[in-house]
């Protein structure tokens, strides 16, 4: 068999491997998303989306987590928005290329891959004990925000280098300062890949379970957080709570709140999705 002959065979080999891959984690998911809206979708109402914990399933609902996952969500983006994107411009824009530089840069990258339960243990050490915040939205909002901060540096770096070379030497060509070129003409270009970023890892922050368990966030409060220093809880933690109890009957409410956390983290990816393909269309 000839070289080229060869290497046709891998393609169609690897091609069909890839193929099969597909297939078996499709059928994966769906089988999951069948399973969790068989047991969960007769649970799923307002009075559910309404309610307040109890420890009676029939009664119980997710009202005082799904506000609790809102709050920590604003939180987790006050937090790491600005100082996410900041970073990731002043790496990519201004940074100097150097050794150091190259090993800061290899470190972000490592740190976005870092399981999520070593950054609970740092928010339980720093945020809880250290700054004496206790289980609170704020402390759960850091650490949150530690968790996605690596991911958004990493995604502004990468939107703000496909931006193409010439528009900012036509910028400074202009006598345009490198401040006034990334405002005004780097930033906005590359606004979509920014965007897109950030509402991943927003996405990626409101399912988060095991940094929430480790700062102690409590799976029963039947109140809503009045303020960012208040104790509360968490879609995740909630069905953290209920797949662990031993009562049986309180499966159902847990793939109904796996259903409402499916849908939230559902808008989140298609707005991002929507955002990109109108920011391309645009230009801009």
């Amino acid at each position: 068999m000839s070289s080229a002959a060869r290497n046709r065979l891998f393609d169609r080999a690897f091609r069909v491997l890839g193929l099969l891959a597909t297939l078996v984690s499709l059928l994966l998911l769906a089988g999951f998303l069948v399973d969790i809206l068989h047991a969960g979708l007769g649970r799923l109402s307002w009075a559910f989306l309404g309610g307040l914990p109890s420890r009676f399933p029939a009664r119980a609902g997710i009202y005082t987590a799904l506000l609790g996952t809102v709050w920590i969500g604003a939180i987790t983006a006050l937090v790491a928005v600005p100082v996410g994107i900041a970073a990731g411009v002043y790496l990519e824009e201004y940074g100097a290329k150097s050794r150091w530089a190259a090993l800061i840069e290899i470190n972000i990258t490592n740190l976005a891959g870092v399981p999520s339960i070593i950054y609970g243990l740092l928010g339980l050490e720093v945020f809880v004990r250290f700054a004496h915040l206790g289980p609170s939205v704020l402390a759960a909002g850091c650490t949150l925000a530690l968790l996605i901060l690596p991911l958004l540096i990493v995604t502004t770096r990468e939107a703000l280098r496909a931006v193409p070379r010439p528009l900012r030497e036509a910028s400074y060509a202009l006598g345009a300062t490198r401040w006034q070129t990334t405002w005004h003409q780097v930033l906005p270009a590359a606004a979509g890949g920014i965007l897109t970023g950030l509402i991943l890892a927003l996405a990626r922050a409101v399912g988060e379970t095991a940094p929430l368990v480790v700062i102690g966030v409590l799976a029963y409060v039947p109140f809503t957080p009045a303020g960012p220093l208040d104790e509360f809880s968490a879609l995740p933690v909630q069905i953290f709570n209920w797949i662990d109890r031993p009562q049986k009957a309180f499966g159902p409410n847990a793939a109904a709140a796996i259903l409402v956390l499916l849908g939230i983290t559902f808008a989140l990816n298609g707005g991002a999705i929507y955002l990109r393909n109108r920011w391309r269309r645009h230009g801009r």
